[in-house]
């Protein structure tokens, strides 16, 4: 699978909000490091990041554009309430090794009426 492929399966997955076939995407040792968040080690810490976000909150994920240059994908998204951010994927031997993302967590608390703080 290709680095965009890989992303497009990762879209898919996060749309239909499954964070097994998530988890399933990534490398058992791989780091999700979301910058307004402390990174997160571990295949199956990811599946658990994934299951309580998608408990607290409805999330859609938009793409406005997706690029890829060898292992890296990046990610341009937004999703219906108006939240913009964007994700780099560091993709090894078709699995997710590294993603970090840039986004506004405290617009996205308050969009979705969690407790900010």
């Amino acid at each position: 699978m290709t680095p965009k492929d890989l992303v497009r399966a990762w879209v898919a997955a996060f749309n239909r909000g499954d964070a097994d076939a998530l988890a399933a995407l990534y490398h058992e040792d791989a780091i999700n490091h979301q910058v307004a968040q402390e990174p997160v080690a571990g295949r199956d810490a990811i599946r658990k990041m994934f299951a309580r976000a998608f408990a607290a909150a409805e999330m859609v994920c938009l793409v406005e554009a997706l690029y890829a240059d060898g292992e890296v994908a990046i990610l341009e998204w937004r999703d219906p309430l108006g939240l913009q951010g964007c994700g780099f994927f560091h993709v090894r031997d078709g699995k997710i090794a590294f993603q970090r993302g840039y986004w506004d967590k405290l617009t996205f608390l308050r969009q979705h009426g969690l407790p900010v703080g």
